[in-house]
């Protein structure tokens, strides 16, 4: 018998240790009766209402419901393009509740956003409100003091982990290596879903994680990133999507994992974590929280921008794509956003924080070249000064002659500190008036912010790939995380779906799509400010070299683009340019013949300082192209 080789042994091994430390059914359904004996069971409100406070949101929610028709649906939409204002509405349905509250997200760190949505959710459950918690184990909570004492806060609020590594609520680094090497494809399948849902009636989904980054809360670096709030009957299929995510067999309650069961009996000391939650910024939060008892200040955020439009689709991938299998009649997020380019006859606008197709949707978007007259594709995506995966950024850089030349993407790339930059906020004591000065130091501009997908969870194994650049400049600075859609100016999507090899295959997804012209252009015109001069470079073919070396730059950079390693010619096709304006001129596309007479061109990596990470950028556009998948 011919020996096993060493590494197919220990991945062998491995693969039973995982299994070993996977808690049976039985087993999880001690634990959870263990929990629930030291669980609190007392309630604050004894009302029919749960003492919820009044929301005209949800009032609005359930006009729509009650106004709708199969034939003729009706919704209230809202885009919640500030983070801030993205937070308020979080933490005022949550207090609007009377009944369920479900939330569901890749992301829930504990900073200062994580801990204000928290201690909501708890004092939703102590109202009398079942609140269920459903999070991507890799990606969130990481003090398993905390995972056990939510495990037993409240016998109405329950927390569940989907595909938690063997069987723990926290993952060092040594067991991150032995998942990837025991399991590469099941550890790197992760719930990308975002979704909190109130009384089954009124709903927010979309790019936003529970990081203090998402909301405008960090200090160094934050995203510029899109919710929609959504009520009517659509909200039912986006229960029932999380119902599924809920009892599948990946989903396991957090006092069912192995390291949080050791602390289960510490009932006491539980209560003690819960009651110390720190917020680092006290004052900010203190005025989030009287935002939210300010009626007027609540009508102008969350009421006056209300659309009222009639047909919205939400699609979601569920466990099972990660099984390998679709429900029969069921649309996964990938198949759903390829239809829609499809059906585009004007025009495209697209804003994705990675631009690194997959080879499904570089082939639908080719079909729209073949056409006689294709639609116009504009896209919204980050610089490298900007992202803070710059990995992906690196893989983005490979493929800009095949985006340009035969896809016919116009491309701008996101500027660090664009005029329009939702600038993070901070409460000056000194006269009550919010504001944040620079403080971003170059000794911190190292510190990093990368994830799985470049979305915002540092994590072992990705720390010294992850983070955004350091720049030529002092300052905050801002990266786009949003993943939004525009076709032919009536029809908007927004969701958690990147556009990318990872999403198509390794993530679930969900996205909104809502048919409505007005709410449409609404997000068409921000996603052009987006591109707009002040907030961005523009992507396009580099000024013309000598005509005698032109045909040979441009075959060698084509023929080195398609290798999967030692992609090292150094002359790529495009750059990046920047308008100047002058006699006659206007932002206009990269095609346009008059387009070199108003625009300069600034360098490939405009703003970024040249050490180290920048040279792996340009090593990882030579070695990395068999990453994008994963990364």
């Amino acid at each position: 018998m011919t020996p096993r080789p060493p590494s197919a042994l220990l991945c062998a091994l491995l693969c039973l240790l995982l299994a070993a430390c996977t808690p049976s059914r039985e087993r999880v359904r001690i634990d959870v009766e263990r929990a629930a004996a030291h669980q609190d069971r007392s309630l604050d409100c004894a009302r029919a209402d749960r003492c919820a406070e009044g929301s005209p949101l949800r009032v609005a929610a359930a006009e729509a419901v009650r106004d709708s028709r199969p034939e003729a649906p009706r919704h209230v939409v809202l885009n919640l393009e500030s983070g801030h204002d993205a937070l308020l509405a979080r933490l005022h349905l949550i207090r609007a509740a009377r009944h369920s509250i479900e939330l569901q997200s890749f992301i829930f760190a504990e900073d200062d956003a994580g801990h204000l949505v928290l201690d909501e959710l708890l004092r939703a459950a102590r109202r009398g409100v079942r609140v269920r918690v459903l999070l991507d184990q890799l990606f969130s909570i990481e003090n398993v003091d905390l995972m056990a004492a939510l495990a037993q806060a409240h016998v109405n609020f329950e927390l569940r982990l989907y595909n938690p590594t063997f069987g723990k609520g926290a993952t060092n680094k040594f067991e991150f290596v032995g998942g990837i090497l025991c399991c590469f494809t099941r550890f790197n399948q992760r719930m990308h879903n975002k979704l909190l849902l109130v009384d089954g009636m009124v709903a927010i989904t979309g790019g936003r994680n529970y990081q203090d980054r998402y909301f405008d809360f960090d200090p160094g670096f934050n995203y510029r990133d899109r919710d929609v709030l959504v009520g009517g009957p659509v909200v039912a299929a986006m229960l029932r999507s999380f119902e599924q995510f809920w009892q599948a067999q990946r989903s396991l309650p957090a006092a069912g994992l192995r390291d949080v069961r050791a602390l289960l009996d510490e009932a006491a000391r539980g209560r003690e974590v819960l009651a110390e939650l720190p917020l680092r910024q006290p004052a900010r939060s203190e005025a989030l929280r009287r935002e939210l008892n300010d009626p007027a200040r609540l009508q102008a955020v969350l009421i006056e921008p209300l659309h009222r439009v009639g047909r919205v689709d939400f699609y979601s991938d569920g466990p099972e794509k990660q099984l390998g299998r679709i429900e029969p009649g069921r649309r996964d997020s990938s198949e759903s956003l390829r239809r829609a380019v499809q059906r585009a006859r004007e025009e495209i606008v697209l804003q994705t924080p990675y631009l690194v197709l997959s080879r499904e949707a570089r082939a639908t978007f080719r079909r729209l070249q073949q056409r006689e007259s294709p639609p116009r594709v504009r896209i919204s995506t980050n610089s490298l000064a900007s992202t803070d995966a710059f990995p992906v950024y690196a893989l983005s850089h490979k493929y800009k002659r095949t985006y340009l030349r035969e896809l016919r993407f116009e491309i701008h790339e996101y500027k660090p500190r664009p005029e329009n930059a939702p600038i993070a906020l901070k409460l000056d004591p000194e006269n009550d008036v919010i504001s944040l000065p620079p403080r971003f130091l170059r000794s911190e501009s190292t510190r990093v912010f990368g994830s799985a997908a470049g979305s915002g969870a540092d994590t072992p194994g990705r720390r010294a790939l992850r983070g955004p650049l350091p720049l030529q400049t002092l300052g905050m600075r801002i990266g786009l995380h949003s993943k939004s859609m525009v076709i032919d100016g009536s029809i908007a999507i927004i969701g958690s779906h990147n556009f990318d090899p990872r999403s198509d295959r390794l993530n679930t997804e969900s996205l909104v799509v809502i048919h409505d012209v007005a709410f449409a252009q609404e997000l068409r015109d921000t996603l052009l400010e987006d591109m707009a001069p002040a907030n961005a470079w523009v992507i396009a073919p580099r000024p013309r070299p000598p005509r005698l070396v032109r045909g040979l730059n441009y075959s060698l950079g084509k023929a080195f683009e398609y290798l999967p390693i030692f992609d090292v010619w150094p002359w790529r096709y495009a750059t990046s340019w920047e308008y100047t304006g002058g006699p006659g001129c206007a932002p206009m596309s990269p095609f346009d013949p008059r387009f070199a007479d108003c625009h300069t061109p600034v360098g490939d990596f405009p703003q970024v300082e040249i050490p180290f990470k920048a040279m792996n950028t340009r090593i990882l556009t030579a070695f990395g192209a068999g990453l994008a998948p994963i990364l």
